[in-house]
């Protein structure tokens, strides 16, 4: 006798509906649970310590979860081949929940099975991923599942040290996650800017130059490893330089004055606009003019914050056959999701005084912005798609 799926619901279709729909109640539910620590409102025993939780969280629950439903969704268009549905792309999804869960039950459950569960997420959709890219030999894809094996060491290092297997392993597992989601945009960004740039504005060209391509990248990659190598100085701010440079140069050749006319374009640009801030801010942290949180933020908050959420509501559209246009609604999530950014990286550097003021402001927008993303693509994530095709 054949089982009947459980979840053969729309928002179990494909990859990117579940996923991206866990994203924004994380979103949203991480930074009150992360306010609610820090004034002390919540004293619940915890995992991670607080800056840890904050940062495992927002990095390997929220941005992880928006990666998770970008491949699931990219591979099966890449391929040809059918990724996760209904049931499995369910339990999939639960997998994850689980990881956000049980640290909350330290002391309930052995620490070392809280760390299994949240570390089997990302070998786990690695390996979802690499057998549709083995079937069809397309093997420049397997890029992907190594930037995901490269983040589950970094979760990895999180849980070596609070497990007590090694010392002062957590933050360098931070540093790597943050600089291996940052490659990974950078990698798709090669690939989906010029294409987006060209189909949300008929005529458009956009160049694409190889050299710059690889530049961009390899830039990035060269100030990470200094970065995690603890190589400070003259040195890691030359390096930062380069990565401002070549990712200037790339962006050029896609940007057309015409995106600030539409919002699922200028929110992507502004978003990687953010990624080349952070180097920028590496410049003047490496010579120690300026806290190296502000770099980071840049890279977090405004680099994967906000292109993150553009992402989301570019292919959510695409991928339910929705016209590419997003409501205004949408549009001032966007500007939202900015000033969040605004007020945690360049603020501070002029108003330092206004400091905590500032952060609480950077906190309100956020939760602004992701609380209109969820209203408006709750529907559409758990809909039947408009043109009535499969996905």
């Amino acid at each position: 006798m054949k089982l009947q799926p459980i979840f053969n619901l729309p928002l179990f279709n494909l990859g990117f509906r579940a996923f991206f729909a866990l994203a924004g109640f994380a979103a949203l539910t991480l930074i009150v649970l992360w306010s609610a620590m820090i004034e002390g409102d919540l004293a619940h025993e915890n995992y991670f310590s607080q800056n840890y939780w904050h940062a495992h969280e927002m990095l390997l629950g929220y941005s992880v979860a928006v990666i998770a439903g970008f491949l699931l969704t990219a591979v099966k268009n890449w391929t040809g081949k059918p990724t996760l549905t209904g049931d499995q792309l369910a339990g999939l999804c639960l997998l994850w929940l689980y990881g956000r869960i049980v640290p909350f039950y330290e002391g309930l459950l052995p620490n070392e099975l809280i760390a299994l569960i949240d570390f089997a997420f990302l070998p786990v959709l690695a390996y979802q991923i690499i057998k549709p890219i083995l079937q069809v030999g397309q093997y420049r894809n397997l890029v992907f599942v190594a930037l995901l094996l490269v983040l589950a060491l970094g979760n990895g290092l999180v849980h070596a040290e609070i497990l007590g297997f090694q010392e002062n392993t957590a933050w360098l597992g931070i540093e790597l996650v943050v600089a291996t989601i940052i490659v990974m945009i950078l990698v798709i960004a090669g690939r989906v800017f010029p294409f987006f740039t060209e189909r949300g504005l008929p005529g458009t060209l956009a160049i694409k130059n190889p050299l710059f391509d690889t530049l961009s990248i390899v830039a990035a990659v060269l100030v990470f490893a200094l970065e995690l190598a603890d190589i400070s100085g003259t040195i890691l701010a030359l390096a930062a330089l380069f990565a401002v440079v070549a990712n200037v140069a790339r962006l050029s050749g896609w940007y057309v004055q015409k995106i600030w006319y539409v919002p699922l374009l200028w929110v992507l640009y502004v978003g990687y606009g953010w990624i080349i801030l952070g180097f920028g801010l590496t410049i003047f942290s490496a010579y120690e003019l300026i806290a190296p949180s502000l770099a980071l933020h840049a890279f977090t908050i405004g680099g994967i914050g906000v292109l993150t959420l553009g992402m989301m509501a570019r292919v959510s559209l695409g991928h339910t056959g929705r016209a590419l246009r997003v409501s205004n609604a949408m549009a001032i999530s966007f500007v939202f999701i900015n000033v969040a950014a605004l007020c945690r990286v360049l603020l501070p550097v002029v108003l330092p005084g206004w400091y905590n003021l500032l952060v609480y402001i950077s906190t309100f927008a956020w939760l602004a912005a992701f609380s209109l993303f969820v209203f408006v693509y709750s529907p559409i994530l758990t809909s039947v798609r408009a043109d009535g095709q499969d996905g």
